[in-house]
């Protein structure tokens, strides 16, 4: 048998299964006999077919409502769409069973599931961090609930890298002020970006004080005093210079290893040279 009539045979095959399994699916689709149906969805998520079971198991939450098979088929529809990559749907279905069933069954893995299925809609750290606040509020309600799950590091976990999202959101927005430095303005009536960069930054470290991201911050800000100084009008400068030499002696204090211990020095020395001259040396 040559090999084109082999792949025509195994298309037929294919085609032909096909078409069966899809006779199959609308023929229990339109069926009345809902516990063949439920059955029948069953096996789809068991074999993996989630969409299709998320299909049956939306189909027949309502009409098991207040059956033995209601708290279960809610359950499953959850997991269906969450498998299916349908994380939106699942998340609201994984609160609703929540609502529902407060003490039930599957409460302590379908409050767990709120937190994955949120974890699963949050951007990437430029974008708005809306999602990321409400999966953070999803696990940390989890382990409020259930101090001692089994899930409890996994939830943890989670919840630290999402929060470490946030740092960086709040990093990056710093970053892009100082990265603007004097446009938009010339900083003389307050500082614009550079003071923006400043307080951005202090407040990141006062919510977050202890991320990974310190460091950073601190050298976003000995830099943004040290440039605001040198934009700021004649009547700001001595006192602007003076804070940012405060600031370098402070970063030098907090990170004497650091690999912006030159350039701490070097302002250092920058605005010595301005309180002795009233050269600015930018």
């Amino acid at each position: 048998m040559s090999k084109k009539a082999f792949s025509v045979i195994v298309s037929v095959i294919v085609i032909g299964l096909f078409s069966s399994c899809a006779k199959e699916f609308n023929d229990v689709y339109k069926s009345n006999d809902y516990v063949y149906r439920y059955e029948y969805a069953k096996e789809l998520y068991t074999t993996g077919k989630y969409s299709r079971a998320s299909l049956f198991f939306g189909d027949m939450v309502t009409l098991f409502k207040g059956t033995d098979n209601a708290e279960e088929c809610l359950f499953l529809y959850g997991m269906s769409c969450f498998k299916a990559g349908d994380y939106e749907s699942a998340a609201e279905i994984f609160k609703k069973y929540c609502q529902s069933y407060p003490k039930g069954r599957y409460a302590e893995f379908s409050r767990y599931y709120v937190g994955e299925s949120l974890l699963e809609t949050v951007p990437e750290p430029r974008l708005d961090q809306t999602p990321t606040v409400q999966a953070m509020k999803a696990y940390q309600d989890f382990l409020d609930l259930y101090p001692y799950s089994q899930y409890k590091n996994e939830a943890q976990g989670k919840l630290y890298k999402l929060q470490d999202r946030l740092v960086e959101k709040e990093y990056l927005n710093a970053k892009l002020y100082y990265n603007l430095g004097t446009y938009f303005g010339n900083c003389t009536s307050g500082g614009n970006n550079y003071e923006a960069c400043i307080v951005t930054a202090q407040n990141a470290l006062k919510e977050y004080p202890y991320t990974t991201l310190r460091e950073d911050f601190a050298t976003l800000i000995m830099k943004s005093k040290y440039s605001l100084a040198v934009h700021s009008i004649k009547a700001k400068q001595a006192d602007r210079f003076q804070d940012a030499e405060d600031e370098c002696y402070g970063f030098l204090n907090e990170y004497p290893e650091s690999k912006e211990r030159a350039l701490a020095e070097r302002y250092i020395q920058k605005c010595k040279r301005y309180t002795q001259t009233g050269e600015v040396d930018d």
